[in-house]
């Protein structure tokens, strides 16, 4: 999916470096929000140009919020490109499952009423220029491959590690999504035959390694806490506690937290060295809760994968955690649209 540069020229008598005009189209579709993302290549780099997001729920059903993305896309143009612009590409990130070949959304289970949707054909209708579907995780795969921390690779992993855990394939400089887009699911790998459930398989990597995960994992340590009449502060209302709230007690130092967090990096570092001995990568880049809760996971992650994964396979693979931060989606799409 690599590409030259976007063209650019020197206008002689000025001595000045001009981008074409040329631009990319991102559409990124969720099950809260949706946004519309205008885009242009330069140089080395994508950068957002201009956005909107709307509410998902907001949309009568799948063909209006089409309708609704097509509508706020043709105003950023009108507004932020000439009447003459050339598409370079429209990118579209959502969740699986889809069929990114023929490309339809296939029944995410965030997106109820999505069923079937051949949203690449009706989008194609609007926009003179190539339209690509991927999903979430493979989206972001690309764009920290070729604009984030994965960039200069031929083999990389990509993990979201945030609500769920999924996984994008860079495999011999390419992406991979397997025989039918199932590529990459590796939340499903159980890791324990106890333990918190993840997208419906009790200990597998999702339940140990996710926002759900992590609370489900403070739910357990606090029940047995609560009959030793152990209560931590930020847990006086169980309800209340989120991964967040475990994540902020671990930064100020609570025991109670860290061991939680602990218990997470142990079970991230048993599953990564499952994936390190499979496909050998040379990099993996790991998301959302990563990026912002390193310091607490990387002692423990890194301990368990020198424990599991071969040595060879291991002292190849460098883990970091995504360079996009919270601009990954826009620029996910917009990877899409520039293949």
């Amino acid at each position: 999916m690599d590409k030259s540069p976007v063209d650019e020229f020197v206008d002689n008598e000025k001595g000045v470096l001009i981008m074409s005009e040329k631009f990319l189209l991102g559409f990124d579709i969720g099950g809260t929000k949706c946004a519309a993302i205008l885009g242009q290549r330069q140089g080395n780099t994508l950068a957002v140009l201009a956005k909107t997001k709307f509410a998902t729920a907001s949309c009568a059903s799948p063909a209006d919020c089409i309708r609704r993305f097509v509508s706020e896309m043709k105003q950023l143009l009108a507004a932020h490109a000439p009447a003459d612009a050339e598409l370079t590409g429209l990118g579209i990130s959502c969740g699986g499952p889809l069929d990114s070949r023929r490309g339809i959304i296939q029944s995410p289970p965030n997106l109820p009423g999505w069923d079937d949707i051949p949203v690449v054909e009706m989008l194609r209708r609007d926009f003179d220029c190539p339209v690509r579907l991927q999903n979430d995780a493979n989206a972001c795969a690309v764009a920290e491959w070729k604009y984030g921390a994965g960039r200069g690779t031929e083999n990389m992993i990509f993990l979201t590690f945030g609500t769920g855990l999924g996984a994008g394939l860079i495999l011999d400089g390419k992406l991979y999504s397997g025989t039918n887009d199932m590529a990459g699911e590796v939340g499903h790998i159980r890791l324990a035959e106890q333990g918190p459930v993840g997208y419906g398989k009790r200990g597998s990597f999702e339940g140990f390694c996710s926002g759900g995960g992590l609370v489900q994992l403070a739910a357990t340590r606090l029940k047995e806490l609560r009959q030793q009449q152990i209560i931590p502060d930020w847990a006086r209302d169980p309800e209340s506690v989120t991964a967040k709230t475990v994540g902020d007690a671990a930064e100020s130092g609570d025991e109670i937290a860290l061991g939680i967090y602990r218990e997470c990096g142990a079970y991230l570092g048993r599953g990564l060295a499952v994936l390190v001995d499979i496909l050998n990568p040379e990099r993996i880049v790991l998301g959302s809760i990563f990026t912002r809760s390193e310091a607490l996971l990387r002692d423990e992650m890194t301990k368990h994968i020198r424990a599991e994964a071969l040595p060879a396979a291991a002292n190849v693979c460098s883990i970091l955690p995504a360079a996009l931060g919270e601009s990954i989606g826009d620029i996910a799409a917009l990877s899409l649209a520039d293949c």
